[in-house]
């Protein structure tokens, strides 16, 4: 994940991390108030030696301009598009200014800290680095303390309200773990055994003889969703060129041998990939292949895994699959001496995979909270991060979530106030990824929905981010057709989601060597991915570029009128019939779902003719040099070589402001007024 300057063997979990001679400190503020979630109980004080890896996230230099270069090479009607940067160029963007750097380091070095200890990002605008909890209490003018689930028993060590001497507080973007609640949870809900739970599939009499014949059971097979959504016939051209991702997190491990298990049964000519794909351990993360232990089965441990990797090998053999499996377990254990918190799985995570030369072109995460279990800040921290690869050509697909508008007796807002409202998902908020909803049912397709088990596909709208400039040709007429409907209780101004869906009740899956079936947007969206990932494939066979960041295709380009409309449904929740499916996109199954034959001609069709010979420029300039491309295969001086269709939109990104989307509508964070702090 982060790149060492040096980081010395004994310094590990040493008391004198901070020297015992600080030096006076400059006057403190009070740089972010965050209230607890009503989900979280304080038990007592956090040890004095607990063992916290701290991250710093800096100020970034300049990702206003990473933000347009974003919009340019993902927009098939500007003349860069495809012109996806390197890595070095995203980092060159994002590093902090030097006075923001040599701020945060002295007043590091003022509090005994050692400057060899500390750990930074590719970019440096994150510094990391061990402390036991007195020393960062010391740091932070704060007060650590332990926090218990009230529903799954788990454990945090957090800090509500954090502070920094005033001349920082335009330097620090946010220091996490502190006030983040935010724990990555899965979006798949209750395993049922193969022959129950799942109802009978039924057919229209117009219902196509192919799909009938291979969706005519009980589960949601591999050959279902191939022969449904129209990639059984295609063969991948370009795999190993063409590669996708997925992201593990919790301890979820992959288990080769149920995918075997799988794929034996469901696509015999696929099994062995089984065993030749790529597992990358993030942070101590979960690589196991040993049985489960019991508790480990009671609590479903591996389900989520397995069904992503099952998903996805079965969908686009032979294209080589890279599972990350990211450490994030809350490991702390109160009768332990100095564990660790690492609980923060997308910062470790998004700070691996940006350090990384070559990534997949598509990656799926099944994972997301509450978006009011994290502060803004942090929330704007990871979207900022994954623009960044979006911006090396990198579709990133979250799921929507699996409660709706929102989690049944769960709907009050965390500010205080206990106001009753929708509660949106992150990180499906943010406005740089593709989120990607649930639907059931074949003829006709519906959003999803199973009373029996509360599943319904999650879609709503941001309080976090502004609703951004793509979305404002779809969301308003459909906000303003809701008549009033539900108003007060959503943000209507907000980054509504999700983008597009696919099917997500009643996927086969091998669990424990037991086949059964499972629902959840965690099927949808590896589903989505392996679609996009099959368009990629023939995308980079034509000599075209990967997709990339998706949304600006699907909303201003009208890439998402290749998708099939989903007009049948509702996300439910909150104790209300939630957001119905409409003609159009909705914040139930956005566009609608991905007919691979439409999709694949909409998205060949894409892009602008670029000059044969690009000449000198850089960045941003009218003839940029022909570097900027898949990060896949950095140094290729192709990009970009498709053919220009339609005219160009009028919506681009201010370059002028660093604020780009965030903008905050109802935040429940407090920043205050400095508090002047003195030490003796």
């Amino acid at each position: 994940m982060l790149s060492s300057r040096l980081l010395l063997s004994l310094f590990a979990f040493s008391p004198l991390a901070i020297s015992t001679a600080v030096k006076a400190r400059s006057e403190y503020g009070v740089k972010e108030t965050h209230f607890v979630p009503r989900e979280w109980e304080r038990i007592n004080r956090a040890p004095a030696d607990h063992v916290i890896h701290l991250k710093i996230a800096l100020k970034q230099g300049r990702f206003d301009e990473l933000e347009k270069h974003l919009y340019e090479v993902s927009d098939p009607y500007h003349r860069r598009y495809g012109q996806h940067l390197r890595i070095d160029e995203i980092n060159d963007l994002v590093k902090p200014p030097k006075d923001t750097a040599d701020l945060v380091h002295e007043w590091l070095t003022d509090n005994g800290v050692d400057s060899m200890a500390l750990e930074y990002s590719p970019a440096g605008d994150w510094i990391s680095m061990s402390l036991p909890v007195n020393a960062i209490e010391q740091l932070l003018q704060t007060e650590y303390t332990v926090f218990k689930h009230r529903e799954d028993g788990s454990f945090l060590v957090r800090s509500p309200e954090w502070s920094l001497p005033r001349h920082l507080h335009d330097h620090v973007e946010t220091i996490q773990p502190t006030n983040s609640f935010f724990q990555a949870r899965k979006h798949a809900v209750h395993m049922r055994p193969a022959l129950g739970g799942a109802p009978s599939v039924k057919f229209s009499a117009t219902a196509d003889a192919k799909v009938v014949a291979a969706c005519n059971d009980s589960m949601v097979t591999p050959l279902c969703l191939r022969t449904f959504y129209g990639t059984v016939d295609y063969k991948p051209k370009v795999p190993g060129k063409n590669k996708i991702g997925l992201a593990d997190y919790l301890n979820e491990t992959n288990n080769r041998s149920d995918a075997f298990s799988f794929l034996q049964n469901f696509r015999p000519e696929a099994a062995q990939s089984a065993y030749n794909f790529t597992v990358k351990v993030v942070a101590d993360g979960n690589s196991n292949q040993g049985r489960e232990t019991p508790e480990e089965l009671a609590a479903g441990k591996g389900q989520e895994g397995n069904l992503d990797a099952q998903t996805i090998l079965s969908q686009v053999f032979p294209t080589p699959l890279i599972a990350y499996a990211t450490g994030g377990q809350p490991p702390f254990n109160t009768a332990a001496t100095t564990p660790i918190d690492t609980n923060e799985p997308y910062l470790t995570w998004i700070n691996y995979v940006l350090g990384q030369h070559s990534v997949p072109q598509v990656i799926s995460t099944s994972y997301g909270d509450d978006e009011q279990t994290v502060p803004f800040s942090y929330a704007k921290v990871a979207c900022n991060h994954f623009a960044q690869l979006g911006a090396r050509g990198i579709t990133l697909l979250f799921s929507s979530g699996d409660f709706g508008v929102g989690p049944q007796g769960k709907c009050l807002s965390n500010d205080g106030k206990n106001t009753t409202k929708f509660i949106p998902s992150f990180p499906a908020t943010c406005p740089y990824i593709t989120v990607v909803g649930g639907t059931a049912g074949f003829t006709p397709e519906c959003a999803a929905y199973n009373p029996h088990n509360t599943f319904s596909s999650g879609g709503g709208f941001s309080n976090y981010f502004i609703r951004p400039a793509y979305q404002n040709k779809v969301v308003p007429p459909y906000v303003k057709d809701l008549n009033g409907t539900h108003d007060g209780l959503y943000n209507q101004n907000g980054r509504a989601y999700p983008d597009i869906s696919a099917q997500g009740r009643g996927y086969a899956i091998v669990w424990d060597g037991q086949l059964g079936n499972l629902d959840g947007t965690s099927a949808s969206t590896p589903t989505a991915a392996s679609i996009l990932s099959l368009v990629n494939d023939a995308r980079l066979a034509a000599g075209k570029k990967s997709l990339g960041w998706l949304n600006p295709w699907l909303y201003t380009a009208r890439g998402g009128e290749a998708f099939t409309d989903i007009t049948c449904g509702r996300a439910t929740g909150c104790g209300t019939d939630g957001f119905p499916a409409k003609k159009g996109w909705d914040p139930v199954t956005g566009f609608g779902t991905p007919y691979f034959p439409k999709v694949l001609k909409a998205a060949l069709a894409a892009g602008w003719q670029l000059p044969s010979a690009p000449g000198p420029g850089g960045l941003g300039g009218a003839n940029s040099t022909p570097g900027y491309c898949d990060s896949a295969s950095p140094g290729e001086d192709d990009c970009g070589n498709g053919t220009r269709s339609g005219s160009p939109d009028t919506w681009s990104p201010k370059a002028s402001s660093s604020w780009g989307f965030w903008t905050v509508w109802a935040v429940p964070v407090v920043v205050t007024a400095a508090v002047e702090v003195l030490m003796v």
